[in-house]
């Protein structure tokens, strides 16, 4: 430890302005590879590590021709709908956006089969398909075509015919499939603990391929809807029009992110930065801390761009992290350097720093460790982007740290802060009133933070993790706005695929020959007795329509389609009679090539022996809960229809976001008591007293109970990113609780009187733990300025947490070091 201390005096303070040319190049370095510092809100960024939903959701989407790459454009016009004049309107607004490059098509009332004509049958179904755009159709009369077809209604148009919607549809280049394949591949072969050097570099290369193409992808994205926003405009004077789809919901997550990132990440650096100068009214004391919380972030930003890391929904606050994590640090420095000052004021400027850094460097390492054993849990998350943020708050902790203790030395050499009128002053501070009241009170404390220990307990029995994706914007964003439109008049928001796998086919009984039976399975409805390796079969069909008429029913459910809804559709065309068991084993061959992409394909793959129901979940009802409808679906299908558990298979982003909330309670909340006892075996190496470790521990509980009971108390659910703060807090209220404890050790063996030294330690290290938790709160306060809801409980909560920690740290924390006397007997 001499040797080190020696080496940091001799090469690193004996020589400020060469250290900081060194460090002006490492800046320099990192900011080559800015530019590559990226945000994800892709749904590989939602999902669980090893999660095959994801897989499974691209296969089903392949597999059925179907896909989440499109846009809503929901359209209410001002006038009537079905007239010349409002069918024109429509129709300029369509014609727009098919301009635009990367639409492939659109779909809308104008050009889908109306399949309702005087003339129409299944033999004429071929020569009588009409359309409002090729044909003559009435208005009036294409409006009860579509309301009576059960395809459209809550889908492209309102049950009232007012509303409409355009579906324009933005096409997944065939190149991504195949890239995403190599990577796949390119992955699996690195598995093994022996894979050679080339297989690593070709996963570089198809990581490197994949990530060019989806960055271009993600550009065109953005372009797109910008430029579909904008002729959406152009017609905002005649209609009601609200924009939604998954790609714009997720390219509006990543706006607010960004927004989040740029305006609140320089935002909070002016509220440091005012409170600052408030606190220690020097301008040394505002510029030295504000270039460390930079040079923090910048070299985080950099090291991101350059490892290709991108930061997602859940790790977009990390730079607020960062900057207050280091203001922390480098405030306790201030605060300790200004208390030398007032013991010595006569003393060389270079000498106060010395001994200011051989007085903090060992709680603040404890400090820094602590907090990232606590960030440190999240990688135990079976969610990558929990994972990602763990890991990035570890590496970015553990830079602050060097930061602090490196460069922040070297700036106060070629910058040694004069003493003040406020140093030398020997004014009582306002943390000295906690002593007071701890000293006088401190039954009160116990009682009080016995009561408030209960109550969280009874907050956090409470605590749910479900929660609708429309709560997360604020009502007066389009999103918001958008999703109420499309679950209130077009059939819901969030989609969830529901694939049943048919019977395996029974082994052979030596009577495999269909004429050796009595029953005809093509005309009669022959029950078990005949076994058909297709869909199109009498009983086949009635199963599949007992699981939409279920699926239906449901109050969570908007609409509804599968091959029910076809057959629905072909038996009106067929005069209203039901199809009998051969017209059924037709079908496929009766439906028009250019309908089969509309009618079949979509809900049955003969191929794979599979049928799909596409079902749209309505965000906006209070009854929403997802992992229960799931379970409630999964009971029936199997329970009451019979399927076995492997037939039934759930996909969508409705699952992968699902299966995200859930983990959220195994992954932390039952994961917590873990790391509390990692932390208080941290406090055992450090005070090397389990007495200690447990008083210690006391107020972390609390702290990170009452944020959490708050929220169960207040029905506020869990959702992607405060479960984090629950991590949050106890990194930070471990911050006060080490300083404190370093400090009283320190402080009580000057007299071993434990009131005298409370008191001291509340006039010191108490005045330094007021200053971060305030530039903390009033840094996380301007989050609640953010559009995105999620962000603005971070930051209600991350703030609330700091506060619950300063006053359990300056309260409850003394006050069972005065009870338990852990540091030995008075003198």
């Amino acid at each position: 430890m001499t040797m080190l201390r020696t080496l940091y005096r001799h090469l690193l303070l004996a020589h400020p302005v060469i250290a900081l040319l060194a460090f002006t190049l490492l800046l320099v370095l990192a900011s080559l590879r800015l530019d590559h510092f990226r945000l994800d809100a892709s749904a590989e960024s939602l999902v669980l590590e090893n999660d095959r939903s994801l897989e499974q959701y691209r296969s089903i989407n392949q597999r059925f021709t179907t896909s989440d790459d499109f846009l809503i454009v929901t359209y209410t016009p001002d006038h009537e709908l079905f007239s010349d004049e409002g069918l024109a309107a429509l129709r300029s607004l369509r014609d727009e956006l098919e301009r635009v490059e990367a639409v492939g098509s659109t779909n809308s009332i104008l050009n889908v089969p109306l399949l309702h004509s005087p003339n129409l049958s299944l033999d004429t179904v071929n020569d009588e398909i009409l359309t409002i755009d090729a044909d003559a159709v009435p208005p009036q009369q294409a409006r009860q075509a579509l309301l009576a077809n059960p395809l459209y209604p809550n889908l492209l148009l309102s049950e009232d015919g007012r509303t409409t919607a355009i579906q324009v549809n933005l096409p997944t280049p065939a190149a991504y499939f195949e890239l995403l394949a190599e990577r796949k591949a390119a992955r699996a072969a690195v598995t093994g603990p022996e894979a050679p050097d080339s297989a690593h570099r070709a996963l570089a290369e198809a990581e490197a391929r994949f990530l060019a193409l989806t960055e271009s992808l993600d550009a065109r994205r953005d372009a797109t809807i910008a430029e579909v926003r904008t002729i959406l405009e152009g017609h905002q004077d005649h209609a009601n029009i609200h924009l939604g789809g998954v790609p714009m919901i997720v390219a509006d997550m990543i706006r607010f992110i960004q927004n989040d990132l740029s305006t609140f990440g320089i935002g909070v650096l002016l509220f440091l930065l005012v409170t600052l100068a408030i606190i220690f009214r020097q301008w040394r004391w505002v510029l030295v801390p504000l270039l460390c919380c930079s040079f923090t972030v910048w070299l985080m930003i950099g090291y991101l761009g350059w490892a290709e890391w991108p930061v997602t929904v859940i790790s977009s606050n990390f730079v607020s992290l960062l900057l207050i994590m280091t203001l922390s640090l480098t405030i306790h420095l201030i605060v300790r350097y200004r208390e030398f000052q007032h013991d010595d004021p006569g003393a060389e400027p270079a000498q106060t720093l010395e001994r200011t850094v051989a007085a903090m460097v060992k709680p603040c390492f404890y400090m820094a460790v602590t907090t990232i054993v606590a960030f440190g849990s999240l990688t135990f998350s079976g969610i990558r982007p929990v994972i990602d943020f763990g890991w990035m708050m570890t590496i970015g902790l553990t830079v602050a740290f060097l930061i602090t203790f490196l460069i922040f030395p070297l700036l106060l050499r070629l910058l040694p802060p004069p003493i003040d009128s406020r140093v030398t002053s020997d004014r009582r501070p306002l943390t000295d009133l906690f002593a007071s009241a701890t000293e006088h009170h401190g039954t009160l404390v116990l009682f009080a933070s016995l009561v408030l220990a209960v109550l969280c307990a009874m907050g956090v029995s409470r605590l749910t993790v479900e929660n609708s994706f429309i709560d997360y914007f604020k009502s007066d964003t389009e999103i918001h706005q958008g999703m109420i439109v499309i679950d209130d008049r077009l059939g819901g928001t969030t989609p969830l695929d529901v694939i049943i796998t048919d019977d395996p086919a029974p082994e052979s009984n030596g009577f495999d020959d269909p004429f050796a039976s009595d029953c005809d399975p093509f005309v009669d409805d022959c029950g078990d007795e005949e076994y058909r390796d297709t869909w199109y079969t009498y009983q086949k069909m009635e199963r599949l329509a007992q699981v939409h008429d279920y699926l239906d029913s449901l109050p969570e459910t908007g609409k509804v389609l599968s091959i029910a809804t076809t057959l629905d559709l072909l038996a009106q065309i067929n005069e209203g009679e039901a199809l009998d068991a051969l017209q059924l084993a037709f079908v496929p061959a009766a439906v028009p090539d250019d309908l089969t992409d509309i009618l079949l394909t979509p809900y049955i793959s003969e191929e794979h022996d599979q049928a799909r129901f596409s079902i749209r979940l309505l965000e906006t009802s209070p009854n929403l809960r997802r992992q229960q409808l799931l379970e409630r679906i999964h009971a029936h299908l199997t329970g009451e229809l019979g399927f076995e558990d492997e037939q039934v298979l759930f996909t969508g982003m409705t699952v992968m976001y699902n299966n995200m909330l859930q983990s959220l309670f195994d992954s932390q909340i039952k994961t917590l008591g873990a790391v509390f006892l990692a932390i208080m075996a941290m406090f055992m190496v450090l005070f090397r007293s389990v007495k200690l470790a447990l008083i210690g521990i006391a107020p972390n509980l609390l702290a990170a109970g009452s944020v959490l009971g708050l929220m169960g108390w207040l029905g506020i659910p869990l959702d992607m990113m405060t479960i984090t703060v629950a991590a949050i807090t106890v990194g930070i209220a471990v911050d006060d609780t080490i300083h404190y404890i370093h400090r009283f050790k320190v402080e009580f063996a000057r007299d071993r009187h434990y009131l005298a030294t409370m008191h001291r330690c509340h006039r010191s290290i108490g005045r330094a733990m007021s200053y971060t938790s305030i530039t903390i709160i009033a840094g996380f306060s301007i989050l609640v300025l953010s559009n995105f809801i999620p962000t603005i409980y971070f930051g209600l909560f991350t703030g609330f947490a700091m506060l619950m920690a300063l006053l359990g740290a300056l309260t409850l924390l003394p006050k069972l070091i005065l009870v338990f006397k852990p540091f030995g007997a008075e003198a």
